[in-house]
């Protein structure tokens, strides 16, 4: 399986059921974040699941465990391959979440956003490098019965290696020439599978390219 899922945070339904059209011969998924959902809700992901290819609802879902529950069950009928829930909001979350999502959906955990760094954990009161974060919430993710988490590809080794059937979602990837934009800790997608990951999320690399099919052929071919 083609581990590329394509970042659609787009805010125009046409153009982001148009790009995943061209590309998805060279990607496996497609990734719907909170931007797209908030704009086109359930029927927005049900134009582009028309595409063909597996859904990921990255929505980071954060809150009290009854209410995180009462959202997974209500987006069950959109029938996503992949949802996102913070680490952060806890076990009992986590737990909750898992449950309710049903058997044929992947519940990841985001540990540490890659927009982030040590400074920007010191700011906020977490202690330690952001190694030691993703560590630990991987490892309250696994103990939740989560199926994986979200790390950047700096941290997906060290999880892959205390959580060997993980499901490790890395985002933030950029080609080896591409530009970094907002994120602060990436890699390239090559050395992000060669560490463990499962899923590679990879949005403006693609979307934004002059040739989106040419870039995504690309990166399908350092893989």
């Amino acid at each position: 399986m083609n581990p590329i899922f394509l970042a659609l945070d787009m805010p125009r339904l046409d153009s982001a059921l148009a790009l995943a059209q061209k590309v998805k011969g060279h990607v496996g998924g497609l990734k719907l974040g909170l931007e797209f959902f908030c704009a086109h809700g359930h029927h927005g992901v049900h134009e582009l699941a028309h595409v063909g290819l597996p859904i990921f609802l990255d929505l980071k879902l954060h809150d009290i465990p009854n209410t995180v529950a009462a959202a997974m069950q209500s987006i069950h009928v959109l029938e996503p391959a992949i949802v996102t829930v913070h680490a952060a909001g806890g076990r009992a979350m986590m737990e909750d979440a898992k449950v309710a999502a049903g058997e044929r959906c992947k519940v990841v955990a985001v540990t540490l956003l890659t927009s982030l760094d040590e400074g920007d954990m010191t700011a906020t009161g977490i202690s330690g490098t952001p190694h030691d974060q993703v560590l630990r919430l991987a490892d309250l993710a696994q103990e939740a019965g989560l199926d994986g988490i979200v790390c950047s590809g700096h941290e997906v080794a060290g999880v892959h290696k205390r959580w060997k059937d993980g499901y490790l979602v890395v985002p933030g990837l950029r080609p080896a020439d591409g530009n970094h934009a907002d994120q602060k800790r990436t890699v390239t997608p090559r050395a992000a599978r060669d560490a463990g990951a499962s899923v590679l999320v990879i949005g403006r690399p693609i979307a934004r390219a002059e040739d989106p099919v040419a870039a995504a052929r690309a990166i399908e071919g350092t893989l």
